[in-house]
């Protein structure tokens, strides 16, 4: 009897040891009120105003820039420079999905800096069966798409490229491979109604890339290409360097409104040593972010645990709010970005055509009975200079000389669409239709600032919003890139 009494007692004292290592274990972490309170997470969105303009958008779209686009196959256009249109590869043509889909956050960095417990933090999946993996070794292989879902569930990458309703299905161009390496996470949560995450396989610099079985770089640059934010995480042990590291960054080039720079897990450091540490991450990114303004950089640490004692608490909170109202500024202007990448993407369809129209012209100038016609372009084709081909553009249009694509890019352009497979824009007009240029030209600019303006003055823009004026006023120019 006694014995049981004592193994009874024991048990007694080993629950009450677990329930106060429990209720200590959950007093130190921290409070996440702060973060639904400045992303407005508890306040109703105007969903009618943004449904409406995006359905004017897409009309927009399709009726005044994609004919275009089709008529002068924008998309089999291929330009292989990094820095030739920071925020987008040349070639690609705008999608349905890619105009309704949210603002995409990108997460950068070595590995085990933690953005995939940042990720965790901000939505609030610490200790649910939900929460992304994490660890103090490489853990993160995969490019996980964290979306909102009507429920909780996981999607495969060949079921997200196979989905053309989603804005994934080009990454079916990087192989199976990559696929099996792509992995989808739907949840119901108020954050992600109005924002995707995408947490990236951590940079190993002793990794060769050839050795992950896909184009990672490519990949990664496909995704950096449509961000809205790009935090690149960093913690105080991984401040070295290496080849990999170089690389993205030179991809960032051009983005450095986008960049975000994070230097995670600061109160592992005392104050002095953080003030050096500090230092030195501006002195490794020194040479990679050669810019007047650098990225700015936010020094915290992103997860749910107290800070550590004795480290400045006040300012990482600080610091943690800063970027969270830069998270929601993205979330805010999303309608305006969206309007203003679809017109910039007009601008280039535009400037493409022109210089197609102005080959086609060429051309047929220079042919005579006598003339073979491939010797014929292909003089043209390799010294456009020699024809004024770029030059003419310049003179007669709008157009900015830094906008104008590679010449080379036309060469492989023409190699795979013959010259002759081209009508003149003078010939791409129809008595109900009009002609494709006007119309590209005045959804440029007109409708496009006339739907922007009347979104900051806070109208309705329906469908009818320039139809039942033409847009034929002169609206004031809103338009701007964040």
């Amino acid at each position: 009897m006694k014995g049981s009494v004592s193994i009874c007692c024991f048990l007694y004292l080993l629950l009450l040891q677990a329930t106060a290592e429990e209720e200590e274990f959950i007093s130190v972490l921290r409070d996440r009120s702060h973060i639904d309170e400045t992303l407005r997470l508890a306040a109703e969105e105007k969903a009618g105003d943004y449904a409406g303009a995006l359905q004017r958008l897409r009309k927009i779209y399709h009726s005044s820039i994609k004919p275009m686009e089709q008529a002068y196959k924008y998309n089999e256009l291929r330009q292989h420079e990094i820095s030739a249109y920071p925020g987008r590869t040349l070639g690609d043509s705008a999608t349905d999905g890619e105009i309704t889909s949210k603002p995409m956050v990108l997460f950068l960095g070595p590995w085990s800096v933690g953005k995939s417990s940042m990720i965790n933090y901000l939505l609030g999946l610490n200790d649910s069966p939900y929460q992304l993996y994490t660890g103090a070794e490489p853990t993160t292989s995969e490019f996980t798409v964290i979306m909102h879902g009507e429920k909780i569930r996981s999607v495969e990458g060949i079921v997200m490229a196979a989905d053309s309703s989603r804005s994934f299905s080009p990454l079916e161009k990087f192989g199976q491979n990559f696929l099996e390496k792509l992995i989808g996470i739907e949840m119901p949560h108020k954050l992600l109604e109005r924002v995707t995450f995408v947490d990236t396989p951590g940079i190993i610099e002793n990794r060769k890339q050839q050795e992950r079985g896909y184009p990672f770089n490519d990949v990664c640059q496909w995704f950096i290409d449509r961000a809205d934010l790009i935090f690149v995480v960093f913690d105080p042990t991984k401040l070295d360097v290496g080849l990999e590291l170089e690389m993205l960054f030179r991809q960032l080039k051009g983005r450095e409104s986008q960049i975000r720079i994070i230097l995670n897990k600061a109160d592992s450091l005392a104050t002095q040593d953080l003030m050096r540490v500090y230092g030195a991450l501006f002195w490794s990114l020194a040479p990679l972010i050669n810019v007047t303004e650098p990225p700015r950089v936010y020094v915290s640490s992103f997860w749910p645990y107290e800070y550590a004692p004795d480290t400045s608490r006040e300012l990482f909170k600080r610091e943690e709010i800063s970027l969270l109202e830069d998270l929601n500024q993205v979330i805010e202007n999303r309608m305006e970005n969206k309007i203003a990448f679809i017109r910039q993407h007009g601008i280039r369809v535009r400037i493409h055509s022109l210089l197609v129209d102005r080959y086609v012209q060429t051309f047929k100038e220079k042919m005579s009975f006598f003339s073979d016609p491939e010797l014929v372009f292909k003089e043209i084709v390799d010294d456009p200079d020699k024809f004024y081909i770029f030059k003419s553009i310049l003179a007669k249009t709008n157009v900015s000389k830094f906008d104008l694509p590679n010449r080379d890019a036309y060469r492989d352009f023409f190699g795979i669409n013959p010259i002759t497979n081209f009508k003149p824009l003078s010939a791409q007009c129809s008595y109900i239709g009009g002609c494709l240029l006007e119309k590209i030209e005045r959804a440029i600019t007109n409708e496009l600032p006339a739907l922007l303006s009347s979104i900051n003055s806070g109208k309705q823009p329906g469908l009818s919003s320039c139809e039942a004026t033409g847009c034929g006023e002169k609206p004031k120019n809103r338009y701007r890139k964040n």
